[in-house]
């Protein structure tokens, strides 16, 4: 198929499509499928609106972290669309590069019809990729890796420019009035968060310093915040690369007194009343849900119809949409929902 007959230019999904029922659960240790007999039943008496296209299997591998309630999104996003598609999903994680690519692996050998990864580590993952790739298994790339999806060969990928949210984060620093700013990153070496700060700072007309923390142990990042607001009392904002850690944030200003302002990328419900309560100045909504949501829908089109967004030359991009307290009772409808 050439590729070459489609347009380069990066697009944006504004909207998530609507959720069909999720698909049963098969938890074991931290990989977990959802389908199995009762799923397969339910699938062949599917209603009208349901995919009646032959059953196959989808393999969606993340680097999350145990505990980072931000990936519950992605996943309910991703079983909307497999219960829409007649898809059984397999879905595992691991935030370690090489246990990540151990399980990319672990799908290959099961012969899935199709793999969905993220690139947080992208070295770790281009032994994998390419083995799949050589076993005739299609891939696409979702929320980490927008800078090696194409040099590793992944049919499509669906997320935010890091880098250019980051950029438009900064700016919208400028016109709250911060002048110094702490970017807390919770994963050293991690490619989107890395950018997300280096967007920041070049789209920031204040200083901008990166402050490494374990996001593994929100305790130690609750410490390690503070200890860098007594250190500098010229430090006004906080900048967080996912909720929770805003959230620890806003407790580490109230336990030193400081003044600082507190904002971040990414959304979940705690948070939504945070902004609501003007603990948080603003959030980045990268719409995790859409992105676990066309990652699969895309592999069950690529499998059914040839299809393949952005004609594989662009990323469709999910974000950056900004969350305040101008529209952030609209997002709070669908973030109770755990959609958002």
């Amino acid at each position: 198929m050439d590729r070459s007959l489609h347009p380069r230019t990066r697009r944006f999904v504004p909207a998530a499509a609507a959720a069909a029922a999720a698909a049963v659960l098969l938890a074991a240790g931290c990989s977990s499928s959802s389908g199995g007999k009762a799923a397969e039943e339910a699938a062949e008496n599917a209603p009208a609106g349901k995919a009646s296209t032959p059953r196959m299997t989808v393999a969606m591998i993340t680097h999350a972290a145990p505990g980072d309630t931000f990936w519950d999104t992605i996943r309910k996003g991703a079983e909307a669309a497999a219960a829409k598609d007649n898809v059984k999903l397999i879905y595992s994680n691991d935030p370690s590069g090489p246990n990540q690519a151990n399980l990319v692996q672990n799908a290959i050998d099961q012969k899935v019809d199709g793999i969905a990864v993220t690139l947080a580590k992208p070295d770790a993952m281009k032994g994998v990729v390419a083995q799949a790739k050589k076993a005739g298994i299609p891939v696409v790339g979702f929320n980490g890796g927008i800078d090696e999806w194409k040099k590793q060969g992944l049919l499509e990928y669906f997320g935010q420019d890091e880098y250019v949210a980051g950029k438009a984060f900064g700016k919208k620093l400028n016109e709250t009035g911060a002048k110094h700013d702490i970017c807390v990153v919770q994963e050293q070496g991690h490619v989107a968060l890395e950018a997300r700060c280096k967007g920041v700072k070049d789209g920031f007309n204040g200083k901008t310093e990166v402050l490494y923390v374990n996001g593994a142990n929100m305790p130690s990042v609750q410490s390690t915040i503070v200890a860098k607001l007594k250190q500098d009392s010229s430090i006004d904002q906080v900048v967080t690369l996912g909720a929770p850690f805003a959230l620890t944030a806003v407790k580490s200003i109230a336990d030193t007194g400081s003044k600082a302002k507190v904002a971040t990328f990414d959304l979940n419900k705690d948070l939504i009343g945070a902004v609501k309560g003007g603990d948080i100045e603003f959030a980045v909504d990268q719409q995790p849900y859409l992105q676990g949501y066309l990652a699969v829908d895309s592999l069950w089109l690529y499998k059914t119809n040839g299809n393949y967004s952005g004609g594989g030359e662009a990323p469709v991009l999910t974000g950056p949409a900004f969350v305040d307290k101008s529209n952030v009772d609209t997002v709070a409808k669908f973030a109770a929902k755990g959609t958002r």
